[in-house]
């Protein structure tokens, strides 16, 4: 079994509202991305159960903008704008603008604008292509002989200056030197976290672990156990263990009185002194939706967490365990309310059994499950939605494909690191690209990773690197014993 999510073919005008309009409405000029970019948001968005808006008229008919583009601007939550180069040349682009950031000032709609390859600068005043273009709507107008017309065409005029001046004036996203996949995710996570939808989370992408997530998801179903269930999830760095978790927490919270899902916890220790009093803290807030007073000391927070779970069913993800006193100050040793469930993600099998919540009379239910390398096929699958975002290698890349998913070993992050690396790179790149990882005597992961960054602008380099120090030198250490 392999959970994948189809990426549609074609286009679509809408996404199913189910009588209650859409989460986002996508305005673009089709010209510039509908075939690129915005046919990649417009997927990962319907991917992730964000009901989504995308005109698939390709040809602009008449002056004034459709009623159904106005209907599904104002049935929408957000809006995301993805200013190009030629926007600004589409009159029904602009009028969908200014109809947005009415929503915007009367009724809380949300606007994130994507500067897609073009200046923010250049929109606010109305330079370069976006200048060129208002230009040629003012020669119009000024050409036009019908005085009501001239008369119209002015006051629209106005209307699409003042817009683009304050579309250029909120915080968004540009597009120059980042890897447009994972700014698609971005774009994604930010509208969850914005429009505030805690019952749909973003499902991470899942190829090659049906198997798993049945075997989760029955352990979260059983309810036979009238103590603490723990299970651990085990696995190689990068094998998707935190993948796993996110996507059945996502699915699931909601069936417990409370619930946290606390991501990347040794990172988040190793990055400051004393930096899981951070991760206490988080713990502690998540479970009694509040927050907290100020707490300098582990063992205080330890006992209030003992006291806040006494009496609640909860769900608790704890992802990248690494030692015991994280588990200790995280989980106690009075025990859980009856029905809890615990999942914890680590490298180390040995790590859970060991924390005092089985030193006592009454030990947890625990089982292990261990993740492994993925199939070809799943590779491939993998590989392809990253590189290509599609489920199959685009026609050219079957044999560079192959090579690549050979090299990989079925290590999931090596797939997705060297997919996204290659992304919109033609075949004789890859082969080059294929030739340089198999001259080093190293491990795919460590290999992909460090090609993956050699490969990158310096921009990214920085941004990256600090992400990834930790998981880079911990996969040093071990390599000796796993290799």
């Amino acid at each position: 079994m392999v959970e994948l999510h189809e990426i549609s073919e074609g286009s679509s005008s809408s996404s199913s509202t189910h009588g209650r309009g859409y989460d986002v409405f996508l305005s673009f000029r089709g010209v510039d991305t509908r075939n690129s970019f915005t046919n990649h948001l417009y997927n990962a968005l319907m991917h992730a159960n964000i009901t989504t808006f995308l005109d698939d008229e390709e040809i602009e008919t008449g002056e004034d903008l459709k009623p159904e583009l106005e209907s599904a601007i104002k049935l929408s939550k957000a809006s995301v704008v993805v200013l190009s180069r030629n926007y600004a040349t589409s009159t029904w682009c602009l009028d969908e603008l200014v109809l947005i950031l009415e929503q915007r000032r009367t009724s809380k709609h949300l606007v994130i604008p994507i500067f897609y390859h073009v200046e923010p600068t250049h929109v606010r005043k109305q330079q370069s292509s976006f200048g060129d273009a208002m230009d040629k709507h003012r020669q119009k107008m000024e050409a036009e002989i019908d005085e009501n017309k001239k008369i119209q065409w002015a006051q629209k005029m106005d209307r699409w200056n003042k817009a683009l001046i304050e579309v250029a004036d909120l915080k968004g996203k540009d597009a120059n030197g980042r890897i447009e996949v994972e700014l698609i995710d971005e774009i994604v996570n930010d509208i969850f976290r914005k429009l505030r939808i805690p019952s749909r989370f973003p499902l991470p992408q899942l190829i090659g672990m049906g198997n798993s997530i049945e075997f989760v998801t029955s352990w979260l179903k059983d309810a036979s156990s009238h103590t603490t269930n723990l299970l651990t999830i085990l696995g190689l760095g990068g094998m998707g263990k935190t993948s796993l978790a996110k996507y059945v927490y996502a699915l699931h919270f909601h069936e417990f009185d409370t619930s946290s899902f606390i991501e990347n916890i040794t990172g988040r220790c190793d990055e400051k002194y004393n930096g899981i009093l951070d991760v206490q803290k988080q713990l502690y807030n998540d479970i009694l939706k509040r927050s907290s007073v100020q707490v300098h000391e582990v063992s205080t927070y330890t006992s209030m967490i003992e006291n806040a779970v006494a009496h609640k069913k909860v769900f608790l993800v704890l992802d990248d365990i690494g030692s015991l006193d994280q588990l200790d100050a995280l989980l106690g040793s009075k025990g859980f309310h009856p029905g809890t469930k615990i999942m914890i993600t680590t490298k180390n099998a040995w790590l859970t059994k060991s924390c005092a919540l089985f030193k006592r009379n009454i030990k947890p239910k625990y089982v292990e499950h261990k993740l492994e390398g993925l199939s070809m096929i799943e590779s491939k699958k993998l590989l392809s939605y990253h590189a290509f975002m599609c489920n199959d290698p685009k026609v050219g890349y079957e044999e560079v494909s192959e090579k690549l998913v050979e090299y990989c070993e079925g290590h999931p992050m090596a797939l997705k690191v060297l997919g996204r690396s290659l992304h919109n790179r033609d075949v004789t790149y890859w082969e080059g690209y294929i030739d340089e990882l198999k001259k080093e005597n190293i491990p795919p992961i460590s290999n992909a990773l460090r090609m993956s960054f050699d490969s990158l602008p310096l921009k990214m380099i920085r941004t990256c690197l600090s992400i990834s120090l930790v998981f880079l030198l911990e996969w040093i250490k071990i390599l000796p014993k796993q290799y």
